[in-house]
């Protein structure tokens, strides 16, 4: 534990500090989850609404520097990655139709063959020999 003032202080901010953080960085994390889950649940408009809320959290937890930027900018494009592919697949399915199940026959795999050797004589076998 510090014994001057201003040190015994910064222990104090510093944990409040913390303690706030955490709780941005925990409200991140959820925002991201719900627009997971709704992505999930093949939900593409409330899953716009929710991107957009993330999108504000996440810059807001930049600004206040509790998350780096790099790292903010990449759960921005997974999570419109994931938005992204979700529409490509309301667009494409259903134009796709399922084609006829076709049986294919599996032959049995010729048995292996096998070499035999002759063992390498030993270089001490081989003096004794001679």
């Amino acid at each position: 534990m510090p014994n001057i003032k201003s040190a015994k202080k910064r222990v104090l901010v510093n944990a409040k500090k913390a303690e706030q953080n955490k709780i941005i960085r925990s409200t991140v994390r959820t925002e991201i989850k719900k627009v997971d889950a709704l992505i999930k649940n093949n939900q593409l408009e409330e899953a716009k609404a929710a991107l957009n809320t993330a999108f504000s959290i996440i810059d807001s937890a930049c600004a206040k520097n509790i998350i780096h930027a790099n790292n903010a900018a990449n759960k921005k494009a997974k999570l419109a990655k994931k938005v992204a592919a979700m529409k490509a697949e309301e667009v494409v399915a259903p134009v796709v139709e399922e084609a006829p199940v076709v049986e294919e026959v599996v032959a049995e795999e010729p048995a292996k063959k096998t070499t035999t050797r002759k063992p390498r004589a030993k270089k001490a076998d081989a003096e004794k020999a001679e």
